[in-house]
């Protein structure tokens, strides 16, 4: 039997991708660069905020100039942008636009991402009457040209406070898009649309379970579509649709032995929520106090994307009947938990494990977020983490993860 290794290593180095970073940051709303989360099959998915308007610009060079001294070097020496200047565009917002968009493009570069998934549903995000911040997609400049856009309009954390008043029910939950601030279509290349026989034309009809699998399988479809190219995914600040989005992607990967193979269900329960959520500024207090609870629809929404068609593993699968939890899964992972060796066998073995693993996952969630005293417990770090979660939501009403 032929063993095939399969290692991906990121060619990226650190200092360099320090510079970057230190020098693009300012192109992005409230400074959230573009960062790399999550490594698969050599590609690099990345989340970030939507970019800076020209408020917050001037509003943050101002700033760092005059608590700098003076002296502030936040592009470094190389501030000529890669991407050439318009010529028609004179102007001081211009350039200054031409500089820090050039070092994000610069970033995004380094990092081979191709494609950019905006999840706003505004064009630009509008304040007071001021946009404070806009998108790459109505980038008058069309900097961001030589990128696929994929421009998929998401609700923002303030429908979910319609999704826990229906007692956290998604099934025939739609969002209300005639509201005067949304003005971004969807908007897909061809080359994809083709190819996941969707309807996308009826996406304002679909219900929140429905978008949802349907953004994800997208997403999927983005990161196996080319060898070579990676994801960027943002919102708007960066830090309630995106970690939802990430969090899904990362989750089915796992759940596929494609990332994270080693982890078992409480791992990666601890990894997703302290670093795709909490580590990237989730305020969940905040979105608790308010009802806004996104996070909790994040893992509610595991029991929609079990079956193959959210799967990224590209060979033909038979499941079987694999369908509840069993004795066979100890000595399933023994035989395959970190592989990094694949036979078609065990490419088959992580298939019957889709299911299985997303069933086992939402068994640790349920148990974890389940205590309902801070009294310590042999999870661990795990319930720490989780305590504020468990006595803010818990598993109320009854449309429960179970």
């Amino acid at each position: 039997m032929i063993h095939v290794l399969l290692i991906f290593i990121s060619t990226v180095q650190i200092t360099k991708l320090q510079d970057l970073v230190n020098r693009s940051k300012m192109a992005r709303c409230r400074g959230r660069f573009v960062c790399p989360v999550i490594l698969y099959n050599g590609k690099h998915i990345c989340r970030s905020s939507t970019l800076a308007g020209w408020g917050e610009l001037y509003g943050r060079t101002g700033y760092n100039y005059i608590f700098s001294g003076g002296i502030d070097d936040t592009w470094g020496a190389e501030s000529e942008p890669e991407v050439p200047e318009d010529d028609s565009a004179s102007n001081g917002d211009s350039q200054l636009f031409d500089k820090v968009r050039g070092l994000d493009i610069k970033l995004l570069r380094y990092l081979s991402v191709r494609y950019i998934c905006d999840l706003m549903v505004e064009n630009k995000k509008v304040k007071f009457g001021l946009n404070v911040t806009s998108s790459e997609k109505v980038d008058k400049a069309q900097r961001y040209a030589d990128f696929t856009l994929l421009s998929v309009p998401y609700p923002g954390c303030e429908f979910f406070k319609d999704y826990k008043d229906r007692d956290y029910t998604a099934e025939g939950l739609v969002f209300n898009w005639n509201q005067d601030f949304v003005d971004a279509p969807l908007t897909i290349p061809v080359c994809f649309t083709k190819n996941l026989n969707i309807d996308w034309s009826k996406y304002q009809s679909w219900d929140l379970v429905q978008q949802t699998q349907n953004y994800l399988k997208l997403l999927l479809h983005s990161i196996n579509s080319d060898d070579e190219s990676g994801l960027l995914v943002h919102c708007i600040s960066g830090w309630d649709r995106t970690p939802l989005f990430v969090s899904l992607l990362r989750l089915s990967l796992w759940a596929d032995g494609a990332v994270h193979a080693s982890l078992e269900p409480a791992e990666i329960l601890y990894l997703t929520i302290a670093y795709d959520w909490f580590l990237f500024g989730h305020m969940l207090p905040d979105r608790l106090s308010k009802g806004e609870e996104i996070f909790f629809f994040c893992f509610n929404f595991l029991k929609h994307i079990v079956s193959e068609k959210f799967s990224a593993m590209k060979k033909p699968r038979d499941r079987g009947s694999v369908t509840s939890l069993s004795s066979d899964f100890s000595l399933i992972t023994e035989d395959v938990g970190g592989a990094t060796c694949l036979t078609n066998d065990a490419v088959d073995l992580f298939s019957v494990l889709l299911p299985l693993r997303l069933e086992v996952f939402l068994a640790a969630y349920s148990s974890t977020v389940g205590l309902k005293s801070s009294a310590p417990s042999p999870s661990g770090a795990i319930s720490g983490l989780l305590e504020q979660f468990a006595r803010g939501v818990g598993l109320r009403g009854t449309n429960r993860i179970v």
